[in-house]
C-alpha cells in the first residue's frame, strides 16, 4: 500500500480511562489539525446530526492484538468469536469506527456526544452519517452481541 495514514486530529476531554459501557452521555471534543486540513474542511458539517469517526485504538499494545478467536470481554458465557466478528479494540490494525452525535462545530473543533474513544485518541477520519448508508433490510446479530451491547450506550 503506497498511501500512508496520518491522524487528522485528536479527541480531547471525555473519558480518560477505557471503560466498556455507558458511553451514551459522554461528551468530548475532536480537535482537527490545521496543519493537515484546510480551515474550511468541516464547512457545513453542522448540518448533520451524527458523524462517523474513524480512530486508532492507541492504548492497545502491539502484543495484545488478537488475530484469531476469543471470548468477547473474556466472558465464559459467550462463545469464542473471531476478532473480525467482534468490534473489540485489540484488532489487527487497531482501527475503531464509531457513530456519534454531533453537538456543534466551531471551525476545526467538533463537539460530540457518545463517541466511545478516550482523551488523546488519534482521529483518522470524520464522515457525516447519512441515512442512506444505514443497512438495507433487516439487521441480524447473535444474542451474545445484544447482551454485550445492553449497557454500552
Amino acid at each position: 500500500m503506497g498511501a500512508g495514514i496520518e491522524p487528522i486530529g485528536v479527541v480531547e476531554g471525555g473519558r480518560t480511562e477505557v471503560v466498556d459501557d455507558e458511553w451514551g452521555d459522554v461528551e468530548a471534543t475532536i480537535v482537527l489539525d490545521g496543519s493537515v486540513l484546510e480551515p474550511d474542511a468541516a464547512q457545513r458539517l453542522e448540518e448533520f446530526s451524527h458523524i462517523e469517526v474513524v480512530y486508532l485504538f492507541h492504548l492497545v499494545e502491539a502484543g495484545a492484538v488478537v488475530r484469531g478467536a476469543r471470548r468477547p470481554r473474556g466472558n465464559p458465557e459467550w462463545p469464542e468469536v473471531g476478532i473480525l466478528a467482534q468490534r473489540a479494540k485489540a484488532r489487527p490494525n487497531r482501527i475503531g469506527v464509531s457513530r456519534c452525535e454531533l453537538v456543534g462545530v466551531d471551525g476545526l473543533t467538533l463537539r460530540v456526544r457518545g463517541l466511545d474513544a478516550v482523551d488523546g485518541t488519534p482521529v483518522l477520519d470524520v464522515k457525516p452519517y447519512m441515512v442512506e448508508f444505514a443497512p438495507r433490510g433487516p439487521v441480524v446479530q447473535p444474542e451474545w452481541a445484544s447482551d454485550l451491547m445492553r449497557n454500552y450506550w
